[in-house]
């Protein structure tokens, strides 16, 4: 009997240690938009020095951003998700108008200009990118050059010009941007100019490189980390900020945010308090996608430009915000796929 009492005493005392064990387990879990072979490396970083699980789900390419906003959606009330990193900014903006964040002023983001980030602690912005035309210097001589993506509408690029579907992820935030500085009526044509041009709208950014890249089209909208990745493997590409006597180029910087009662809150603090770091936005500029810190004192290497010497699209990210389900409706009925 006593041996009996002792084996059950020690398998009691063995599941209590399993759980624990379980339960004792520090974990995150991360929602993010930026491409895994960025943030990957940025979340084990945080793993290592932390002893913190992070689970992370990542986006695909062809539906940047909005799959990962519906899901968060379609998990409010319930959220799964502590941390939401966003590669733009609208997006973000419209799920804090949809009361899926939580406030969080990050120690990290204390020298953050108030520009980027939300007045109430909503989300904070790190680490910019700027949305560029990619052009192959095989095919196009430096004085073939338009100098404003408004000159990509006449006669000679004609079905020459390749777009990212325009309602998923930063080609959506670039529309949006349009609505809110140039207004819906002078967008609008744009857009259908256009597309009466023989426009030639692909799955994403990374799509619009790659066609550049191999020759298939001469120049493109993208990003500046897509055009930095060709760059840095010697692809024949690169890169022209426009309407640098205009509009400006839109910069977009990353985002991060809090979930609204989110299962592991302390952790998530941890972990955004990591990526608003100037360690991060120093290993952002010096990795393949060569992003621009939005703080002074961010050391980062030579062929990455100052945020300030861009000449920066003079628009509010809550008016792109504003504008982004009515650009979305818009390009889904002009750009039917």
């Amino acid at each position: 009997m006593r041996s009996l009492v002792k084996l059950l005493l020690t398998i009691s005392i063995i599941w209590m240690l399993a759980g624990c064990t379980k339960t004792d387990q520090k974990e995150v879990v991360i929602y993010t938009s930026v491409d895994q072979v960025f943030s990957e490396p940025i979340l084990s970083d945080f793993e290592k020095n932390t002893g913190i699980k992070v689970k992370a789900v990542y986006d695909v390419e062809a539906s940047k951003t909005v799959g990962l906003v519906n899901r968060l959606l379609a998990e409010k009330g319930h959220p799964r998700c502590d941390v939401f990193w966003n590669s733009e900014v609208g997006r973000t903006i419209f799920l804090k108008q949809k009361g899926l964040f939580t406030p969080y002023a990050s120690p990290s983001a204390k020298n953050t200009p108030p520009q980027f980030k939300d007045k109430d602690d909503y989300w904070t912005g790190f680490a910019a990118r700027a949305r560029v035309l990619v052009y192959n210097i095989n095919l196009l001589k430096e004085s073939d050059l338009p100098k404003s993506i408004f000159e990509l509408i006449e006669p000679q690029w004609k079905g020459k010009v390749a777009l990212g579907y325009p309602v998923f992820g930063t080609t959506a935030t670039h529309m949006a941007a349009l609505y809110a500085t140039l207004g819906q009526e002078k967008t609008e044509r744009f857009l259908k100019d256009l597309k009466d041009n023989d426009v030639v709208i692909v799955d994403g950014n990374s799509v619009v490189r790659d066609m550049v890249v191999e020759g298939e089209l001469p120049i493109g909208f993208t990003d500046t980390d897509d055009v930095n990745v060709a760059i840095q493997a010697g692809k024949p590409v690169k890169m022209l900020y426009p309407d640098r006597d205009g509009l400006g180029t839109l910069l977009i910087p990353n985002t991060v945010a809090m979930i609204k009662d989110s299962p592991h809150p302390e952790e998530g603090k941890k972990l955004i308090d990591y990526l608003l770091s100037k360690e991060v936005e120093s290993k952002l500029a010096f990795c393949e996608s060569a992003q621009m810190p939005v703080r002074d004192g961010v050391k980062t290497p030579p062929h990455v430009p100052a945020f300030s010497s861009i000449k920066a699209m003079d628009v509010d990210y809550y008016d792109i915000a504003e504008n982004i389900e009515k650009s979305d409706r818009f390009c889904q009925s002009l750009f039917i796929r």
